[in-house]
């Protein structure tokens, strides 16, 4: 056989072996795993998505969002998710930080000028503001806020929808979340399932 020949004869089983596998790998594989994942866990295969009691999609359980009015500015009647700097905030196309390091002014501009909002906001002192009200997540998707950052901002939700502190303090006790098996990771509480919850006691409607 001519080395042209066989040059031929390598190309073609080449581009078969590649067409099997595109077929077999591209798209077998994917329907199979998206197949077994709707059958297992259908939620999670469909994104986490989250519905209010209406029954309409208002966002995932994986996806942070925020909670402010047509100009931006955050509503008082609920609770604040964390900075983002994911595009306009919680882009998933755009998924990323801000890539500031430690010593950037210009990252030490910003923390000092979210401390001083978010202490106003909530009316506590800046001592009490923690780190995730002042910082964005890596992924700038983040859907969590730690317990310390919803604890200050219990008082200024509960005077907004007219319901007693108390009553406020334990929804976010409902929607904390422990450590994953136990040691992973830190509890968390899941902003907008605590919101929807607020919405659901009737007190006020969701606007902005």
């Amino acid at each position: 056989m001519s080395r042209l020949a066989s040059t031929f004869r390598s190309l073609g089983i080449a581009a078969r072996l590649m067409v099997i596998l595109t077929v077999i790998l591209g798209v077998g594989y994917p329907l199979v795993v998206t197949g077994v994942g709707r059958l297992g866990l259908g939620s999670q295969a469909d994104g986490s998505l989250v519905r209010d009691s209406s029954g309409t999609i208002v966002g995932s359980r994986l996806i942070g969002q925020s909670f402010t009015d047509a100009s931006g500015r955050p509503l008082a009647q609920y609770f604040q998710s964390r900075p983002s700097a994911a595009g306009s905030g919680y882009d998933a196309d755009a998924s990323g930080g801000s890539n500031l390091g430690p010593e950037s002014l210009k990252l030490v501009d910003e923390i000092a000028t979210r401390k001083r909002e978010v202490a106003e906001f909530n009316g506590v002192p800046e001592s009490a503001v923690p780190p995730d009200a002042v910082t964005a997540s890596a992924s700038g998707l983040d859907p969590d806020i730690s317990p310390a950052y919803a604890a200050i901002q219990v008082e200024r939700v509960a005077r907004e929808r007219g319901l007693p502190v108390d009553e406020v303090r334990r929804l976010v006790a409902a929607h904390t979340q422990g450590r994953t098996a136990g040691f992973l990771g830190q509890p968390r509480v899941s902003v907008l399932e605590l919101n929807l919850a607020l919405d659901d006691l009737g007190a006020i409607g969701r606007s902005g």
